[in-house]
């Protein structure tokens, strides 16, 4: 057991240092008690050799000559010469390098003890820094979503509130831009720096605090080594080789051949063991998300088009730093080979690992650390780069969708100003002078073109009536052409034909097709909207003998703006490709989306300066020509995906196109946008038409058409009927039987006094019988209320806002609790996230009180969570007015605290069904 894994926790530290400290101290003892003994040697051996000198005094020779008893003697005297001289080497032996090579031990303990202790003091303080530092990111994290969100809340509410356009709305627009780009900065930021906090956590754990434990466990093992040939250096220089002396440095050598450096620490490391130091997770706050549309995900970098340039930069960043820390590594690794190469020829006594040395190798260490992080970031921020290559970078803003509707503004008010202009030169050249009309002449002139601008654009028209405030593309149309007209009339002041419109002009062919093919004299806009602008789709090409092609809206294959998450549920199989259209930095784009291997795959059609477009090989002059020479010629879309075109995926059979619907009068409003009453151009067939919010994020808008998914299959007479869904191009629409009687809600409000109790038992029997049948499709509807269903023909109630549905037998929320009916919802739901169609059955308790309260507020006079409260606690709201006793005891069974003793939805309808009958019965006698 060693000082790496034993002694990492705090406690182990202190007593390490404490440890170092008395061996310190012992040094100093065994060298000050070492130049003692030193004197005391050379003073005894001047003392002997005094003794010797007198004992070898002959002044008795001459008459003990012969005597053994001066022989004796003699050979004692000598014996103590030689025992002066022995002492006397002994002692400069000892002192030139026994006591040097303690001093030099003793400096280089307290060396290493101080490298040491700072070298610990170091690591634990950048620890303690990415923690303080994670934390101030998140910290800032949280002030910066609470700008974004606050930002997207003026943006949206300004988005409404003027008509979509006007300098305003630029402010507010581009206040919110900027909090979204910083929002993804800082969300990038905090992920970076919670990884890199991550793993030095993780290096200090296993590499860095061993690392150096192991170290100074291997320079105190080296040092006690070296203590140990001190000791027995001092042992053989002080050896007087006596009987009693040789027994006591017998005893001594025993003592000091005991010394084993490895068996001591290893008992000392015992002895003090600690836990180590509790590894401290760096965890992605994932409550910051929660916001963001679903834009940003934890640990995740977001590449996007609000982030790509920082990311590209930051790349950048990374490796310059990268190449610094691999040049600084180099350096010291060759310094600390050639000082170990240098001290390998020093003397026995010296301390392997030195201080200089303790420090060059944790340099070393912490280099490496920093080294591997920044690869890890690299490989973090590259991965995903990578993998967009020359597909669609993700859109990082939720201005995806009006960036669409401005783009097309301008792209349509461009091409009006160039009709005009056209026709203009015409005139011109016809007439020999500027078209008159009226009693004022008028000409477009190029502060009319730089006028026309994004909704939102700081620029103003110097006009009353500048297209800058215009965001209806036909209101762009109609005011360049009042500009260039005159007030609703072309001039008949004369008979002469000069200034005024041929009879019969031939169609001009402007920029994206769009042709004029009439007149332009028209005294009603409306005319004029009607008549004026025709938009045709390209000529049809042939290629290599294949039979012309549609334009690009006429293939089956192309979605519209059908977004990007349903595109992957319809490709299903290897090769199945759709094109599809978005937008990015304000620009509209063609992407082909297509199922290959376990992904999808969507790539950006490319376009090049003389109109051409493209994908990695030859150009074409439509989008249609591109997509059948992939699919005939079967190569790869690029080269780095190999992806190959198989089978087109046509428009599904519920798609329509928004053309085919006309809106007629708002009805209502919805959780995603407002509510039409509409008609289908073709059939004639009156519907209802659901819009979905231009400035709706991303998350919303799968939301939105989740619920015309789960109603296209649905046919039941108490499930509203689902017509179609428009996804060519915006706003996405979702179209539905029209059903006359509107907001079952409302209609029990405005009919409380002529409803009678038969017609409220028909009513939930209506309801269910159809959430029966949604019962048998395990579909769990989630937010069952009467101001979710609605009243048809004879009363018939349909039930409709499929918005928070689920298709599955059980649904755990992850998304939090945001949007939930909390009265309507049942306590499993609320307290665990659980929804089962049981669920479900809680809530028509409450629909089916609703309707015997004829409209009333279930838990009136409670807030939401005062009624969750007292539910809890036992509590059921008592029976309306005239509620039949059955009717209410199905209410109080529906309310079972516990699931499982809810009854299902066809024990319900059988027992309502039977009171219905029963009622019917009663009338008719």
């Amino acid at each position: 057991m060693g000082f790496s894994t034993a002694l990492q926790g705090q406690g182990a530290h202190e007593v390490l240092l404490q440890r170092q400290d008395a061996e310190l101290r012992l040094l100093d003892t065994m060298r000050r008690c070492l130049a003692s003994k030193l004197k005391c040697d050379r003073d005894f051996a001047q003392g002997v050799a005094g003794v010797a000198a007198q004992a070898t005094k002959r002044d008795w020779n001459d008459e003990l000559q012969d005597s053994n008893l001066a022989k004796a003697w003699c050979g004692f005297a000598t014996g103590l010469s030689d025992l002066a001289r022995e002492v006397r080497e002994g002692a400069e032996n000892l002192e030139n390098k026994a006591l040097q090579a303690l001093k030099g031990l003793h400096e280089s303990r307290r060396d290493a003890r101080k490298t040491y202790h700072e070298e610990h003091l170091k690591i634990i303080q950048r620890l303690s820094s990415l923690s303080e530092a994670v934390q101030r990111k998140r910290n800032e994290y949280q002030k910066q979503l609470e700008v974004y969100k606050t930002t997207r809340s003026r943006f949206e509410e300004q988005y409404v509130n003027s008509g979509r356009t006007g300098p305003k709305l630029a402010e507010v627009m581009d206040k919110y831009q900027r909090a979204c780009r910083r929002l993804h900065l800082i969300h990038n930021e905090y992920v970076l720096l919670l990884n890199e906090a991550s793993n030095y956590e993780k290096d200090f754990r296993t590499s860095l605090l061993p690392g150096l434990l192991e170290l100074q466990q291997n320079q105190q093992e080296t040092a006690l080594t070296t203590l140990k040939r001190i000791l027995a250096e001092i042992v053989k220089y002080t050896n007087l080789s006596s009987e009693k002396f040789a027994e006591i440095y017998t005893r001594m050598s025993f003592g000091v051949r005991d010394i084993k450096p490895k068996e001591e620490y290893q008992k000392f490391a015992e002895k003090h063991k600690t836990d180590p130091k509790s590894q401290q997770k760096f965890v992605f706050d994932e409550s910051l998300t929660e916001d963001s549309s679903g834009k940003l995900q934890p640990n995740v970098i977001a590449v996007d088009n609000l982030t790509l340039d920082w990311l590209k930069a930051k790349i950048a960043e990374l490796e310059n730093e990268q190449k610094d820390l691999q040049s600084k590594l180099k350096d010291k690794e060759e310094t600390l080979a050639r000082s170990k190469q240098l001290n390998g020829q020093s003397d026995p006594f010296r301390v392997e690992n030195s201080s200089a040395e303790t420090l060059a190798k944790q340099e070393i260490e912490l280099l490496k650390c920093d080294d591997r992080q920044k690869v890890l970031q690299l490989t973090m921020i590259k991965n995903p780069l990578n993998e967009i290559g020359c597909e669609e970078i993700p859109p990082g803003c939720d201005l995806s969708l009006v960036q669409t509707e401005s783009r097309s503004t301008v792209t349509m008010a461009t091409d009006t100003l160039s009709m005009v202009q056209t026709r203009q030169n015409r005139f011109q050249k016809l007439f020999k002078k500027p078209f008159s009309g009226g009693k004022k002449s008028h000409s477009v002139s190029q502060t009319t073109l730089t006028n026309i601008s994004m909704p939102g654009s700081p620029k103003e028209s110097s006009r009353g009536s500048s297209l800058v405030e215009m965001t209806d593309p036909l209101q762009v149309r109609s005011s360049l052409e009042s500009e260039y007209l005159s007030d609703g009339q072309a001039s008949s002041d004369d008979d002469d034909s000069e200034g005024s419109l041929p009879s019969n002009p031939e169609p001009l062919v402007f920029r994206n097709n769009m042709t004029i093919s009439k007149p332009v004299l028209f005294s009603s806009t409306n005319k004029l909207h009607e008549h004026i602008f025709e938009f045709n789709n390209k000529p049809a090409v042939k290629i290599d003998g294949v039979p012309g092609t549609k334009g690009l809206g006429e293939q089956e294959w192309f979605h519209g703006v059908l977004p990007r998450e349903e595109v992957v549920r319809l490709l299903k199989k290897e090769g199945d490709f759709l094109v599809r259209e978005t937008m990015r930095n304000e620009e509209r784009q063609i992407v082909l989306s297509v199922s290959w291997g376990s992904s999808h795959k969507h790539f950006i059609v490319q376009n090049s300066a003389d109109g051409m477009v493209r994908f990695e090989g030859p150009a074409f002059n439509s989008v249609p020509e591109l997509v059948v020479y992939q699919l005939q010629s079967s190569l790869p879309v690029t080269a780095r995906s190999q992806v190959i075109l198989k089978n087109p995926v046509p428009k599904e059979t519920w798609e329509l196109n928004n053309d085919d619907v006309m809106l007629l009068e708002k009805i209502g409003r919805g959780n995603f946008g407002d509510v039409y009453k509409a008609k289908l151009r073709k059939s004639g067939q009156d519907v209802a038409v659901k819009t979905c919010r231009v400035t709706l994020p991303d998350e919303h808008r799968r939301k939105f058409l989740q619920e015309g998914r789960i109603l296209k299959q649905y046919d039941h007479p108490n499930i509203v009927k689902l017509v179609g869904i428009c996804v060519q191009k915006q706003p996405i629409m979702i179209v539905m039987e029209l059903v006359p009687g509107g907001s079952l809600l409302t209609y029990l409000r405005n009919n409380a006094n002529k409803i009678s109790c038969r017609q409220l038992l028909a009513m939930c029997k209506d309801a269910a019988s159809g959430m029966k049948y949604l019962e048998s499709k395990n579909c769990i509807h989630r937010d069952l209320a009467a101001r979710n269903c609605l009243i048809g023909l004879e009363n018939i109630v349909k039930i409709s806002d499929f918005g928070m549905s689920r298709e599955e037998e059980e649904y755990i929320v992850s998304d939090g609790m945001k949007q939930i009916p909390i009265k309507w919802t049942a306590p499993e739901a609320l307290n665990y996230g659980k929804y089962t169609t049981l669920c479900d059955v809680w809530s028509y308790g409450v629909l089916a009180w609703e309707i015997f309260a004829k409209g009333g507020v279930p838990y009136n006079g409670m807030s939401n969570s005062q009624a969750r409260e007292r539910i809890d606690e036992g509590y059921r709201m008592p029976a309306p007015e005239g509620t039949p006793p059955e009717m209410y005891q199905i209410m109080l069974k529906c309310w079972a605290y516990e699931s499982e003793n809810r009854p299902k939805f066809d024990e319900i309808f059988r027992v309502v069904n039977q009171l219905h009958e029963a009622s019917r019965q009663t009338a008719i006698i």
